[in-house]
């Protein structure tokens, strides 16, 4: 059995449906805290309670009524704590919007593999443009490795979800699942006309680049298996059966005692 941590907060989502997936998982417990009291729990004594978490949260990020979202660094004990847990083997999964967290925190990008940006910004060196989003995408995903964490999910299905068109470290992580989708700008929203003029769905104006079609990978970092899944938007997406097998694949693995030596 697994015990997981489940972090959430920072993003908006519809509760019931997402808790239960977990509640029909085979052979996981899990327990809920929300930001910011879970920074707490980012520690080795609090952490070994628990086999792995679960991030489903967006920390690091106030947004504002009249203007431009403010990116907050954590605070250094967090860090520390945080690369202390990487280094001793501890699990992570981090789901959708996750990968949007802690801006102004350069490493946390590494540790996931990349980053979602709400506003232009420098990443790796280079200048970024805001990040795309589109909600409801009818798109075919391919499964790209054998590996435990693909185990009994079909080599190619169907999901209606959200998806990004975000930066991908793709020279960091091993790839697991890839979109149909064509990621290019004008099939996607710009992020920061929504934080920054209330705009949903406008990308006048608004240049990207074609961007990766990865939505799931495995990396390690220090010691610790991790795991990004970018599915996981609402509860068409909670419902998809591929998406329930990959998320417990991923909990199981990077669960086991082997990722903690």
């Amino acid at each position: 059995m697994c015990e997981i941590l489940l972090v959430t907060k920072g993003h908006p989502y519809e509760r019931e449906p997402f808790y239960a997936m977990f509640e029909q998982m085979p052979k996981v417990n899990w327990t809920l805290v929300e930001q910011p009291a879970a920074q707490a729990l980012f520690s080795l004594e609090e952490a070994g309670a628990y086999d792995a978490f679960v991030c489903y949260d967006m920390p690091g990020i106030q947004f504002q009524a009249d203007g431009p979202p403010l990116f907050i660094e954590p605070s250094a004990r967090y860090k520390q704590n945080f690369l202390e847990l990487l280094e001793a083997g501890h699990g992570f999964v981090f789901l959708h919007h996750a990968i949007a967290g802690w801006p102004a925190w350069p490493e946390y990008a590494e540790i996931l593999g990349g980053r979602f940006l709400y506003l232009p910004g420098e990443l790796r060196g280079t200048a970024r443009q805001d990040s795309g989003y589109r909600h409801g995408v009818e798109h075919r995903v391919q499964v790209l490795a054998d590996h435990p964490v693909t185990a009994g999910v079909a080599s190619e299905f169907e999901i209606t979800d959200e998806l990004y068109l975000y930066e991908v470290f793709e020279d960091s992580v091993e790839p697991l699942l890839a979109s149909g989708h064509q990621f290019t700008q004008d099939n996607f929203y710009s992020a920061a006309k929504v934080v920054t003029e209330g705009k949903m769905f406008d990308n006048e104006g608004w240049a990207h680049a074609p961007g990766s079609n990865l939505i799931g990978w495995t990396k390690s970092y220090g010691n610790s298996r991790i795991v990004y899944l970018q599915c996981g938007d609402d509860p068409v997406a909670y419902a998809n059966p591929h998406f329930q097998q990959l998320l417990g694949n991923a909990i199981h693995w990077v669960s086991e005692a082997s990722a903690k030596t």
